[in-house]
């Protein structure tokens, strides 16, 4: 991307010098204290109008990752959540209504196989059926091309999933 006078780091976009830096992505950051009483063992908010997500570590580094969000409002969840379990690799098996509208799905993918939606890492919310997960299909990322998850390119979901324990607090507006 240096032709356009950024340089890409994992999570980071940083002007180099001279450069006129434009928010081509309309991100619009969010304070975490706006949303939450403390920090804790971290916070993720997921703007799914912006589609984009902060991570903030307890001891308040942030970093921001663009996403893939919800085809529909009917399929957006928003409100509070924490990561509940982690998976790496994880298997995918769409929900109910997921087959309900698409009964040409598979009933199951293996992870690691490269039809599988969750990618290489999935967080798992307190809401049944919602994750934060890596996509194989990185077409979908800054797009309504989601069941109702939040996706993250591989890399971005990898850096999340080391850097967010179990208890981390979510928010998605």
């Amino acid at each position: 991307m240096t032709g356009l006078g950024l340089l890409a780091i994992p999570g980071v976009l940083r002007a180099e010098a001279g450069a006129v830096r434009r928010n081509i992505s309309s991100f619009r950051t969010h304070a975490w204290q706006d949303h939450f009483d403390k920090i804790g063992p971290g916070i993720i908010i997921a703007d799914t109008t912006g589609k984009m997500l902060q991570h903030w570590t307890p001891d308040g580094e942030m970093r921001t990752y663009p996403t893939s969000v919800p085809l529909t409002d009917e399929l957006t969840k928003r409100g509070y959540t924490e990561v509940v379990e982690k998976r790496e690799n994880p298997g995918w098996a769409p929900t109910p209504s997921m087959r309900e509208r698409n009964p040409e799905w598979p009933a199951y993918v293996e992870g690691g196989d490269p039809r599988n939606p969750l990618g290489t890492r999935a967080l798992y919310l307190s809401w049944t059926y919602y994750r934060i997960h890596g996509t194989q299909d990185t077409r979908k990322i800054g797009r309504k091309s989601s069941n109702g998850c939040i996706g993250l390119y591989n890399a971005q979901i990898e850096e999340v999933y080391d850097r967010a324990p179990v208890g981390t607090q979510v928010k998605l507006i």
